[in-house]
């Protein structure tokens, strides 16, 4: 352990003695709907759910056959998925024969066009919403989008920011908290490779989802592919990633400055391939532009810093005007094997995690920095069950195994001191469920997917469709009661008012509308 570790909980002993360390914490989860013989629904996104567009905890990702459930922000987190919980069973209650899909991988896929875009409305934003998803269907293809995932929010209690800037005689504001979530977000990237090891759960494929597409996968059967030691194949190229982005795109995690910075250029700069698209055919939007990025929503990274802007601001001004408020988790696979996709073990852990990134000294990254976080997170992608894989610590070589036992012994003081403080006993127990997953590689939900469809004789498809159709049953048993009911109505209506509000205000036309939010990019 650091001595920059040892003395921040030492000094932090005597700030949380009488009281305890609160976390902020937020969930989102994507789930595909199916339909009862597990193939993409083709319905509309149910009238019941309230409008998308302005819902607070239920909206629709790319897909309108992709719903996102959100919980609002929570103090333990037990509080988050029992709100994550209850909006399962709202939507559960007026699915029909539909269910949501259990794993990050989709299910059989047709075509790119019966995958539908979803679709927001006659408003400039909810048009600026469908386009932007055309746009990423012309870039990237439909099948790529239909990738599901669970989004962990985060941040530290305020009396936190207090005590750590007296330790660090730092003047308490928001050009300090940025600071420090940045040297958090850095310390993740840098590890990254080390959640993906623990909680990836994408080793395998339906053949449906490269049809055309170059890829190394092997035949698992008939109608699946997977890699012998994949980890989480959602995280690799043939993922969320981007070759484009990857080639052009340089965001850098020094500073908020850099950051906003790096994202606006490639959100202002055009890229041959998309400016040779074009915006517009007659009167259909293509893209949002031809630049690099349409927006900072689709830079593809594994942690992203995050604000709440006003209402029709634009986010990277308010990220720059006001600093970083929370940070968002995406590399996060949805587990098959739970009904909501994570668990309070799993929760625990990102915690004490996340809070040994902020304690830790945390390198500047330079390209070759860069290098290595790509290069590893690579390696454990596609190798990470043979925990033997070496990769790279500072220029030293090292295996998963050892690397990763060392953070965990370094984040199992930190889970120690959470729990002496706050007067519990999860934390502690939730790494040590990690540190078994190092000493044995088996029981990392990777392994264990691909362990129960041998066992199974099962296709990819018929392993998360038996999961799903078992978490169906589960919510089923547990309906909302009238009251419980009465509430998730009552969002509904209030959501679709608020669109009709939304498309009943007068505003430019939408080619103005896009050339004025260019503009804002540009000005960064």
């Amino acid at each position: 352990m650091t001595n920059l570790l040892t003395d921040s909980l030492t000094f932090l002993d005597k700030a949380y003695a009488e009281s305890p360390l609160e976390f902020n914490r937020g969930i989102e989860r994507e789930a595909l709907r199916v339909d009862a013989a597990g193939n993409l629904a083709q319905t509309p996104h149910p009238e019941f759910l309230g409008s998308k567009l302005t819902h607070p905890t239920i909206t629709t990702d790319f897909s309108e056959s992709q719903v996102e459930l959100i919980t609002p922000v929570a103090k333990t987190a037990d509080a988050a998925l029992s709100l994550l919980k209850d909006v399962h069973r709202y939507v559960y209650s007026g699915l029909g024969e539909e269910s949501l899909w259990s794993a990050s991988m989709p299910c059989v896929l047709g075509d790119d066009e019966s995958i539908p875009l979803a679709q927001y409305g006659p408003s400039n934003l909810g048009r600026l919403k469908t386009t932007y998803r055309h746009g990423l269907s012309n870039r990237y293809g439909r099948a790529m989008q239909t990738i599901c995932a669970i989004h962990y929010n985060f941040s530290v209690d305020a009396s936190l920011w207090q005590h750590l800037a007296h330790l660090e005689k730092q003047t308490n504001d928001k050009h300090y908290r940025s600071r420090r979530y940045f040297d958090l977000m850095r310390n993740f990237r840098r590890l990254s490779w080390l959640p993906i090891y623990l909680f990836g759960a994408s080793p395998a494929v339906c053949k449906s989802f490269v049809k055309g597409r170059k890829h190394a996968l092997h035949d698992f059967d008939a109608d699946s592919l997977f890699l012998e030691n994949a980890t989480s194949l959602r995280n690799g190229d043939l993922g969320y990633q981007s070759e484009t982005q990857a080639g052009m795109l340089d965001v850098c995690y020094n500073s908020l400055d850099n950051y906003v910075g790096t994202l606006a250029k490639a959100i202002c700069t055009p890229h041959e391939i998309y400016q040779k698209l074009g915006v517009k055919h007659g009167q259909e939007y293509l893209q949002v532009s031809g630049n690099i990025l349409q927006s900072e929503a689709e830079f593809y990274t594994t942690i992203r810093a995050k604000c709440v802007p006003p209402k029709g601001a634009n986010f990277l001004t308010t990220l720059k005007a006001e600093g970083v408020e929370y940070i968002e988790v995406r590399l996060l696979d949805v587990n098959p094997y739970l009904a909501l996709g994570i668990d309070e073990t799993q929760i625990h852990f990102l915690d004490a995690f996340l809070f040994y990134c902020l304690l830790t000294a945390s390198p500047e990254h330079d390209p070759a920095l860069c290098a290595s976080v790509s290069s590893n997170l690579r390696a454990v992608v596609h190798n990470g069950q043979d925990t033997s894989t070496i990769i790279e610590n500072l220029g030293q070589q090292q295996s998963i195994k050892t690397w990763g036992q060392a953070v965990l012994l370094d984040v199992m003081h930190v889970a120690r001191w959470l729990d002496k403080t706050n007067g519990v006993d999860v934390y502690a127990a939730s790494v040590s469920a990690q540190q078994a997953k190092l000493l044995d590689s088996g029981k990392i939900p990777s392994a264990r997917i691909i362990a129960d469809m041998r066992a199974e004789s099962s296709s990819f498809f018929h392993f998360a469709m038996n999961q799903s159709q078992a978490h169906k049953a589960e919510f089923e048993r547990q309906a909302l009661s009238q009251t419980e009911l009465a509430y998730f109505r009552a969002l509904s209506e209030k959501s679709w008012r608020e669109q009709a509000q939304i498309e009943a205000t007068p505003g430019p036309n939408f080619d103005d509308y896009l050339e004025a939010m260019l503009k804002t990019y540009k000005s960064l």
